[in-house]
């Protein structure tokens, strides 16, 4: 990965890469929360496919 910029009111910061933190991505599997890397490579695929419900998009009647 390479230098990212993150923009804060008027000014651009620059981090490197050992300056990030990562976050940690869970998710609700049957009922009960997990981190999204313990799943194996099928689960993240099926993750990563997932379509989120958006309710502005529902019509009503």
């Amino acid at each position: 990965m390479t230098d990212m910029s993150v923009l804060t009111d008027i000014r651009t910061v620059a981090l490197k890469d050992e300056e990030r933190t990562r976050c940690e991505v869970w998710t609700r599997v049957m009922g009960y929360h997990r981190p999204t890397t313990s799943f194996n490579k099928g689960k993240q695929s099926e993750h990563r496919e997932r379509q989120f419900f958006v309710e502005g998009r529902c019509a009503l009647g």
